[in-house]
């Protein structure tokens, strides 16, 4: 467990410290964000502030964990990092982009699911094929086998990439939301994959390296907190697509290695809600002409209904955490319970 104390160290303190830096360097650059001008008025002031701070992220998550990696020949975590990596270069382009073209949109939909077709892909096949996941969907990892999927899992994995990862980009709307929310999350991912290393490491393939899986979680918790040291209102850099992008695509990657996939939709049920709060806006109005909220997602909703931005933040990363507790609960209640 020390190992995970150390990466999750290691990539805090890597942000904290490194974060001013790249503030300078980016606004000497001038690399700031555009803001929607449909949005709330009082994001207008926020015009200009520093993205991409979500590249730090992932470099201190990386690094943090292979200088306390524990078993790298397995090659679980050195997966992980492939999918960080590429998601979080695939906003990184998007957020270039949107700085180019000096508008709020960069790639388009279609190219966005293109890459993370071709990501998926090599996260389902690695995983299957090579960490020895099975493609069985279980309810709540250790309770009753829901059915086998077999090569429709590859399906799951993408559903699971675009879904995670366009969720955190969603949520991504309110300084230290997406972060701070994230972070809840990943110290349960924490205690789930250091409880799997703890009593079937040896029994079933695809935990042998649930250690590695912990300290990966240890180390995107620590950069995530230690961004929030800086994105905390009023942020002075956002993590931009490619933060975003990243951070979705580790969420889905650990439920895969962990074999809680459909555990994600409870511990990651902040995420999940503003994504519906979109899916249901649209919807709504393409068959209604109506808006079921103010605005999408539901952040925005709450802010234009009155309610500052701090109020929402706060009250958001408690429901965040009441969804992490239940899930977590869920789990262990489950899990322990057929030891």
């Amino acid at each position: 467990m020390y190992r995970v104390l150390s990466a999750t160290l290691i990539s805090l303190f890597a942000c904290i410290g490194l974060m001013p830096f790249l503030v300078r360097l980016l606004r000497i650059r001038g690399i700031g964000q555009f803001i929607r001008e449909d949005g709330p008025e009082f994001h207008l002031s926020k015009e200009g502030t520093p993205t991409m701070g979500g590249a730090l992220i992932v470099l201190a998550t990386v690094l943090a964990y292979l200088l306390n990696s524990i078993t790298p020949t397995l090659g679980v975590g050195w997966a992980l990092c492939f999918v960080a990596l590429s998601l979080g270069a695939l906003g990184f382009t998007d957020d270039l982009m949107k700085l180019r073209q000096r508008r709020s949109r960069g790639l388009s939909g279609k190219q966005k699911l293109f890459w993370q077709l071709l990501v998926s892909l090599a996260l389902a096949w690695t995983a299957t094929r090579c960490f020895g996941v099975d493609t069985r969907i279980y309810l709540f990892r250790v309770g009753d086998v829901l059915g086998d999927l077999g090569p429709f899992y590859y399906l799951l994995v993408f559903l699971m990439v675009v879904g995670a990862s366009n969720a955190v980009n969603l949520t991504d709307g309110l300084d230290g939301l997406a972060s701070g929310s994230f972070a809840l999350v990943m110290t349960a991912y924490i205690l789930i994959s250091f409880i799997q290393f703890r009593n079937h490491a040896f029994i079933y393939p695809h935990l042998r390296g649930s250690l590695d899986v912990a300290v990966f979680c240890g180390a995107s918790m620590g950069s995530c907190i230690g961004f929030l040291w800086w994105n905390a209102p009023p942020a002075r850099i956002f993590m931009g697509d490619t933060g975003s992008l990243a951070l979705g695509g580790i969420l889905a990657a650990v439920a895969i290695f962990t074999k809680t996939e459909l555990l994600l939709l409870v511990l990651g049920g902040l995420f999940v809600l503003e994504a519906l709060s979109v899916i249901a806006q649209v919807a709504s109005f393409k068959t209604t002409r109506r808006r079921v909220l103010r605005m999408a997602p539901l952040h925005h909703h709450f802010e234009l209904s009155g309610w500052s931005e701090f109020t929402v933040l706060v009250r958001f990363w408690i429901v965040a955490g009441i969804c992490v507790g239940l899930g977590f609960i869920i789990f262990y209640i489950d899990y322990v319970g057929r030891l």
